[in-house]
């Protein structure tokens, strides 16, 4: 058997440039990932999905996911058997903007390279993590890195790795697809030059805006770590998660206190940068 780490994504920034033709949207973002996620087990055969952890509820293993359409498209790719028992621990909320399923499928793909001595650089696999969406591509990658084109296209980073961070979600999944129909197509320019953290605080993330038309409970998670006084807050891709940075572990641990007892009923994970 093979364990892999499904790492959570946040986008330290994410500036929308323009729809394209092909019904995508122009990105440049910043990506970075956590040291903590869901996590992928995959043994040969019989083939079979089995989803736990304390957000298994809200998927359908029998549903089509990507973690399945992953293990598809790698067996095509490589012409090898298809018949893997996977266990997908769901410890990420669903539909909250920090990777989740574009991670579950690259943790996949790369306990599938493993088990059939593939190399993680093989092109093919970044050809297979690329068909299955535009976020996998940076997941198999698994480090910070700068996307632009749909944010496959990925110039790796440094400087942020060991940075406490506070990740919050009020407990609602967000429509993707909704948040990009509701951004108003203003371009406001690129991510600038300089060190990653600079780079983050001077961006934005275009699609806070119209997620939280669709969900006022961002602003409230927003305005609540803001207080905390972290290095940068900031929502995560298309949301509601958002995320926190913080100069030291018990400034994140005091953060991460005062929003759980002013609100229990959201969802935190203190985690660190990988």
């Amino acid at each position: 058997m093979i364990v892999e780490r499904a790492p959570a994504k946040i986008n330290l920034a994410l500036h929308v440039r323009r729809r394209r033709a092909d019904g995508y949207h122009e990105l440049e973002t910043l990506f970075a990932f956590l040291r903590d996620g869901d996590d992928i087990r995959v043994a040969p055969g019989p083939g079979r999905l089995h989803i736990d952890g304390p957000f298994a509820a809200g998927l359908d293993v029998d549903a089509d996911n990507l973690v399945t359409r992953a293990v598809t498209i790698f067996a095509q790719s490589f012409v090898i058997a298809t018949e893997y028992a996977i266990t997908l621990t769901k410890n990420l909320p669903i539909a909250s903007g920090i990777g989740g399923g574009s991670a579950d499928a690259a943790a996949t793909l790369r306990a599938l390279a493993r088990l059939n001595h593939i190399p993680l650089d093989h092109p093919m696999l970044f050809a297979c993590a690329n068909a299955l969406g535009s976020d996998v591509p940076a997941c198999l990658y698994g480090r910070s890195a700068m996307g632009t084109g749909r944010g496959e296209q990925l110039m790796p980073l440094d400087g942020l790795t060991d940075i406490p961070v506070l990740l919050v979600n009020p407990g609602v999944a967000v429509s993707t697809a909704a948040v990009f129909k509701a951004w108003d197509s203003v371009d406001r320019g690129p991510i600038g030059a300089g060190a990653i953290l600079d780079r983050a605080r001077a961006g934005r993330n275009d699609l806070e805006p119209p997620a939280r038309a669709l969900v006022p409970d961002i602003a409230a998670v927003l305005d609540r770590l803001d207080n905390t006084k972290p290095l940068l807050a900031r929502m995560s891709g298309s949301g509601a998660t958002c995320f926190a940075l913080y100069a030291s572990a018990a400034d994140c641990s005091s953060a991460a206190a005062a929003v759980r007892h002013r609100h229990p009923e959201w969802w935190c994970l203190e985690s660190t940068l990988a």
